[in-house]
């Protein structure tokens, strides 16, 4: 990937996480998964073609559209500041065309590759702090069900920039854990303790459980 030549881009990456999501195998699981730490850390969104409507699916509007442009929504690129297309290595830039036909601007990346990969590069040497990927095709299995050219390039970009990058994939399995009965019980006796120790040192609270016991006997046959 050495010798490609990153656009320049009006969205500040810099000292920011980068949160790259693609439409791949249970992104949405771990789009979902995710969402605490996306309101918390507000990082720059990226959405890979259709992964900008992922984005928007769960309410959140992309900082940035990489890719051919060929599973994007309209309304996504309409919203978005800052469109990316991805280009063959010999300038053709075949998803342009469709921004310009809706009135909007855009740059080019020309790079060899997956739209993924080059909006990973992107965050990279945009000196992201950290990037973190939803959907992304990590392994084997998803190069071959990619089934497509250039797939060789994904390895090549994980190894550069490997140091920063987190893969969201299957960190909605993780915390797929239903609630157990037994912890029902120690929240409640944790919670109950205060009480007790309260209730048995504080004359007001003691003087209502008396009245509260004396209620209860008067009622009882």
């Amino acid at each position: 990937m050495g010798g490609v030549e990153i656009p320049e881009t009006d969205t500040v990456i810099k000292g920011r996480h980068v949160l790259i999501v693609v439409r791949g195998n249970n992104y949405k699981e771990d789009l979902a998964a995710i969402k605490t730490y996306i309101d918390e850390v507000n990082p720059v969104l990226i959405g890979v073609d259709g992964g900008a409507d992922a984005l928007l699916e769960y309410g959140y509007t992309p900082d940035m559209i990489i890719g051919d442009m060929d599973s994007v929504s309209d309304e996504a690129l309409k919203i978005c500041k800052d469109i990316v297309v991805h280009a063959y290595p010999n300038g053709k830039a075949p998803g342009l065309a469709r921004v310009k036909q809706l009135g909007l601007n855009a740059k080019t990346f020309i790079s060899p590759g997956t739209s993924e990969d080059i909006a990973m590069l992107l965050a990279y040497e945009k000196h992201a702090d950290l990037i973190v990927a939803v959907g992304t095709h990590s392994s084997i299995i998803d190069f071959l069900e990619k089934g497509r050219r250039g797939m060789g390039s994904t390895f090549l970009v994980r190894l550069k920039i490997g140091s920063i990058l987190v893969d969201a994939k299957g960190v909605s399995k993780l915390y797929n854990q239903k609630l157990k009965p037994s912890y029902m019980i120690s929240l409640f006796a944790a919670a109950l303790v205060p009480i007790i120790v309260i209730s048995t040192i504080s004359p007001p609270i003691k003087h209502a459980i008396k009245l509260l016991e004396l209620r209860l006997k008067m009622l009882l046959p």
